[in-house]
């Protein structure tokens, strides 16, 4: 039986009904309190830059932003049906997209405004090596954590339920062993590669590396086109309620706290609507901070699975947003790096060091041919300026350095000091 989801809970004494808080949100804080009151929920340093009608006014009103059906797509939703938006004089008009490609296209033609986005396909299109090459823009980083490689059950019955078992059988029995991820140069495809290397297996000479968009991935899966894929939740946890796949390894468990989905957009974008971009990040914000809140998390899980948006069960979506794991091979447990849309502002800074490492397996893999000017890509890419200012208007903390260091599951650490040389330094490379 599906778990009944706690009621969402605010700051003010208003309780929203879970069955639907669009409906209630607006009636108890617009049509209650009125819109004077509403802008008293607001921190008045807030108001004032949010709300001028000078220069500071958002130069749109109405922002259309990107998803794909993915449980980190949450903050732009929880954004747009928890009303966050409309305290920085905008609204959000979330748009369901069918594929990252899709996002990709729509993004550079004009017709999304910004997208929940993979962070390497943006670093993609920016470098001509995954589309049109356009000069684009990293708002902020929208979640940590939460994906996760699915194998099928026809490996487990083999004995390959870890890099290590996999590897074995991937020599002992060699044939085109196929493995899916969601876009060339984004997220899944690097934590796909990077994984499957860890363990002394090339992506690209030994097996074959297939894009599948998100929601087709298990059934892909249950019609035997895949080995294994790579993507995020809740299609592994819907891998395994459907019992077509198990869970192999969390991304966390490759990276703890990697960069994951990011606001994106067009750099044009930003510089004709820096006033926008600024409450569309403020906005996000907010709602990631909510989100965050551990007993808001199984009614946002309930809100987000709607046909809407995720379209599918509940329950594949509460467990992990929960940090409930289940690998469907018999493992539980309780993962403290469960997905994270906040953190005291930890999730969401806009690290230089997070685009860098991406440029990084880019050329490691061969997509990029040479070594760009790693840190001044980022640059041109990552907003801190911009997430700064919204940030500190927020009150909410930002780094003292753009920087920052990771060890991965190889051991190798990635700190950002001399990108080129870490990219060269892998055994396993195209």
């Amino acid at each position: 039986m599906s778990k009944q989801p706690n009621d969402i809970t605010t700051d003010s004494p208003l309780i929203i009904s879970a069955d639907n808080p669009r409906r209630d949100f607006l009636k108890k804080t617009t049509g209650i309190l009125g819109g004077a009151a509403l802008m008293n929920l607001v921190a008045p340093g807030v108001r004032s830059g949010a709300w001028a009608a000078g220069s500071d006014a958002p130069e749109k009103t109405e922002v259309k932003v990107g998803f794909i059906p993915l449980t980190d797509c949450a903050s732009v939703v929880i954004a747009s049906v928890m009303g966050f938006d409309k305290k920085y004089g905008i609204k959000i008009i979330p748009s369901k997209e069918a594929s990252w490609a899709g996002v990709r296209d729509k993004l550079i033609n004009g017709e999304l405004d910004a997208s929940h986005v993979l962070y390497g396909l943006i670093y993609g299109v920016q470098m001509g090596i995954g589309g049109p090459k356009k000069d684009m823009a990293n708002l902020m980083t929208l979640n940590n954590n939460g994906q996760a490689i699915t194998l099928s059950n026809q490996l487990k019955a083999k004995g390959a339920v870890d890099g290590t078992s996999l590897a074995k059988l991937i020599k002992a029995e060699p044939r085109e062993y196929t493995f899916a991820q969601t876009f060339p140069t984004g997220t899944h495809a690097m934590w796909l590669y990077y994984w499957l290397a860890a363990y002394g297996v090339n992506p690209f000479t030994e097996a074959k590396v297939i894009t599948v968009p998100p929601p087709q991935m298990v059934a892909n899966m249950r019609v035997d086109n895949m080995d294994g894929f790579c993507v995020g939740e809740p299609w592994n946890a819907r891998a395994i309620r459907d019992n077509v796949g198990f869970t192999a390894v969390t991304t966390q468990d490759i990276w703890k706290d990697h960069p994951e989905k990011i606001l994106g957009t067009t750099a044009e974008w930003v510089s004709k609507n820096p006033n926008t971009a600024r409450a569309l990040i403020m906005a996000v914000l907010d709602a990631s901070r909510y989100i965050d809140t551990m007993s808001n998390r199984s009614a946002v899980a309930k809100v987000i699975a709607e046909k809407s948006y995720v379209n599918t069960d509940f329950d594949s979506i509460e467990d992990r947003m929960l940090g409930q794991y289940n690998n469907g091979n018999g493992r539980k447990w309780q993962d403290p790096n469960y997905m994270k849309f906040f953190n005291d502002g930890k999730v969401n800074f806009p690290y230089l060091s997070d685009g860098m490492w991406f440029l990084t397996q880019h050329k490691r893999w061969g997509l990029l041919k040479t070594d760009p000017d790693y840190l001044a890509e980022a640059k041109k890419v990552n907003q801190i300026k911009l997430y700064t200012e919204a940030a500190t208007q927020l009150k909410i903390a930002v780094p003292k350095s753009p920087m920052r260091s990771s060890r991965l599951i190889d051991g190798v650490v990635w700190d950002g000091t001399d990108p080129a040389k870490y990219a060269k330094s892998f055994k396993i490379h195209a």
